[in-house]
């Protein structure tokens, strides 16, 4: 059965790296004492190292061990035999080019499919819809494919920002660019606001956390889920 937390964000401006969730990681990993993380998306040009280093002291406060899968000689028998999987956020073309690159994309798939549980944060996160066209971040390199994993039927657009009529940026609004992805392509797409997330149990597909989230689905009007809400018949 697929067990997935699905974040928008590793940090909120309240708390530390990962702090708002711990409690529902600690739920989510239970009997698993070690994890592996997946540091591709490098936020800030951050090293391996130095961003593995950084997930492990979050998650030494519930006690799960973690070590990066750039440490294995073989990444792939690494992700079939992990306890657990942490996909952190940064740049989500430069984390699925180096899925593709180390041939990962297919064996991730299938182990979280298989069980494994899994916590993703933005651009981890992004890598669980059906393409990563939906993604906030500049296309830095260029993968092979924008599909992903499809672990939910839909897109994901991770730090959803609603309309500030006061703001004074004349870029296009998240709404506007997802109104746009619509224009070429039909499946919908989650706006996951800062704090909140998805938990995926089997087929089941709950939002959590404080916030709604907003939905968009093509050629309907855009509509508001309240936390605790279902979305198993989003497709």
């Amino acid at each position: 059965m697929k067990q997935l937390l699905i974040a928008s964000t590793s940090t909120l401006h309240s708390g530390g790296y990962l702090e708002y969730i711990l409690d529902a990681l600690t739920l989510h990993f239970k009997n698993v004492d070690n994890i592996i993380f997946i540091p591709y998306a490098r936020p800030s040009g951050i090293s391996h190292d130095d961003y593995t280093k950084k997930a492990a002291q979050a998650f030494k406060k519930i006690n799960i061990k973690v070590k990066g899968l750039h440490e294995f000689d073989n990444p792939v028998d690494a992700l079939k035999n992990a306890k657990g999987i942490f996909t952190g956020g940064g740049n989500t073309f430069v984390l699925v080019n180096a899925l593709y690159k180390f041939n990962l994309i297919e064996t991730l798939k299938a182990t979280i499919n298989n069980g494994t549980p899994y916590l993703g944060t933005s651009a981890g996160s992004n890598i669980c819809g059906l393409t990563i066209s939906t993604t906030n971040d500049m296309p830095i390199v260029y993968p092979p494919s924008f599909k992903t994993l499809g672990l939910v039927p839909f897109n994901i657009n991770p730090h959803y920002l609603d309309p500030d009529s006061n703001s004074k940026h004349m870029g296009e609004t998240r709404e506007t660019r997802i109104k746009e992805f619509h224009q070429f392509n039909t499946q919908p797409v989650v706006g996951l606001r800062e704090g909140s997330w998805l938990e995926v149990k089997g087929s089941s597909i709950q939002l959590k956390g404080t916030l709604k989230a907003r939905i968009f689905e093509y050629e309907n009007e855009p509509y508001e889920i309240e936390t605790g809400t279902f979305l198993n018949e989003l497709k």
